[in-house]
């Protein structure tokens, strides 16, 4: 013996199969799974942070001995249980401790060149821990600084004070000209003179 549904309960059914039908004229056999496709356009481009400033200034931050705030020995960024690239365990932010200072002076030294070597994925991975022309926000300096986050490495400097601190934030606060890349000619600014191989770090 078959039993019918209730007559509301036969309406809704009915008005679903409607609304479904209706649906399936707009492309696809199911009009409840996933698009063939998806399409996710560009955004707008962003500025860069500088990358001869990052190799001369900051990235020599990450590989040294930096006395604990603490006064309980050193700490060291690019230590293998914290950022170092191969052994770390400390988040996205990687470290390779062996990256070697690139000439950008060198006409040899394509972008293409700078972007294959092991400085550039460093620069890469440090400019992920940053909001461009926001220190306060970035998370290259609070974590250290443990402003409102938690620190796997504790607390690695003293305060917003800290000239290692105030080099980082030169370089979050100094991007390249809108439009240009992060190897800009425009950057050796950040240098005095402006020279980015022989020039002395600004940090204000």
């Amino acid at each position: 013996m078959t039993r019918s549904a209730p007559g509301p309960l036969r309406s809704c059914l009915a008005a679903v199969g409607f609304i479904l039908i209706g649906l399936s004229g707009c492309g696809g056999s199911n009009p409840l799974d996933n698009p063939p496709a998806v399409s996710n356009p560009g955004g707008a481009v962003g500025q860069r942070l500088a990358f001869a400033y990052f190799e001369r200034c900051v990235n020599p931050i990450f590989k040294a001995q930096l006395p604990s705030p603490t006064g309980n020995g050193t700490n060291t960024c690019a230590a293998a249980g914290c950022h170092d690239n191969a052994t770390g365990t400390g988040g996205a932010f990687r470290i390779i401790p062996g990256a070697l200072v690139q000439n950008v002076t060198d006409p040899a030294n394509t972008p293409a060149v700078l972007q294959a070597s092991d400085m550039y994925k460093d620069f890469y991975s440090a400019q992920g821990e940053v909001v461009i022309g926001t220190p306060a926000q970035s998370r290259l300096l609070n974590k250290p600084l443990q402003q409102n986050v938690l620190h796997g490495g504790g607390l690695i400097f003293a305060s917003d004070q800290d000239p290692n601190v105030k080099l980082i934030q030169y370089w979050i606060n100094n991007p390249a000209p809108a439009g240009q890349d992060e190897f800009s000619t425009a950057t050796y600014g950040m240098f005095t003179p402006a020279d980015p191989v022989n020039g002395t770090c600004n940090s204000n």
